[in-house]
């Protein structure tokens, strides 16, 4: 794996961090700690980035564009994928929590 894939994943990761943390924000009641947010977040970010880019043709981590550096790395399946995959996922793990809890 190259410097510029690694690039993207980390990428992905942050977009779904700050993906789960704005669902973890929005829905207070879900009995959600910290960590669990970033974890479910990091993951849900780099598949839904995977999920994207295989829907807008190519995978999430695109070796093609991973020769462009950082800039190709701030594209919009990386982004939008990762803030969207992590809010999903973030979305699901505090439901279940919820649902476990009563």
């Amino acid at each position: 794996m190259d410097s510029n894939t690694i690039i993207q994943i980390v990428v992905q990761v942050i977009a779904g961090v700050i993906g789960g943390q704005a669902v973890g924000a929005a829905f207070k009641q879900a009995a959600m700690g910290q960590l669990t947010k970033i974890l479910s977040g990091a993951i849900g970010g780099v598949g839904g980035a995977a999920i994207l880019g295989s829907l807008l043709g190519g995978g999430g981590v695109d070796a093609a564009a991973a020769a462009g550096g950082i800039g190709s790395a701030l594209d919009l399946k990386n982004l939008l994928g990762g803030v969207g995959g992590g809010a999903i996922l973030t979305g699901i793990v505090g439901a279940v929590m919820n649902a476990m809890k009563k």
